[in-house]
């Protein structure tokens, strides 16, 4: 797409907007689809095209600005936590929390505003949590 290869847009009204210019006249449901169908990145300066082969490569903020950006709770669940993030946020900072490769994590998954982090046991998920609430400040 012409326009992100230009740079991020901030948001999904902003991308609407571009393409509204170019000739493409797309709702907002269609305009979440194909930015799902694209594997376009939310990152803290907006939405961005995947770089590099297969899409890998997109550079993430570090992982402790993008927590105190836009993660809104922690919430543990014996050995689960469930983060709580603004509204299309969750993949990037999942990504960015799964790049600390931390000994206490075995997986993430997810959604458009939560994550859930799998620990092993409750003592590893309460570390992970600690550690996540110390970046929210």
């Amino acid at each position: 797409m012409e326009t992100l290869k230009q740079g991020p847009v901030a948001n999904q009204e902003d991308l609407q907007r571009a393409l509204r210019k170019r000739g493409f006249k797309v709702g907002q449901a269609t305009l979440s689809r194909d930015i799902h169908d694209l594997n376009l990145s939310k990152t803290a300066a907006g939405y961005a095209m995947p770089q590099g082969e297969g899409g890998a490569g997109l550079a993430l903020p570090p992982v402790h600005r993008l927590v105190r950006e836009f993660v809104l709770d922690v919430r543990p669940a014996q050995n689960l936590l469930v983060v709580k993030t603004i509204i299309g946020s969750a993949q990037p900072v999942a990504a960015a929390l799964d790049e600390q490769e931390w000994e206490e994590v075995l997986g993430t998954i997810a959604g458009d505003d939560a994550i859930l982090i799998v620990c092993p046991d409750k003592d590893a998920a309460r570390k992970v949590a600690v550690r996540i609430e110390e970046m929210l400040g």
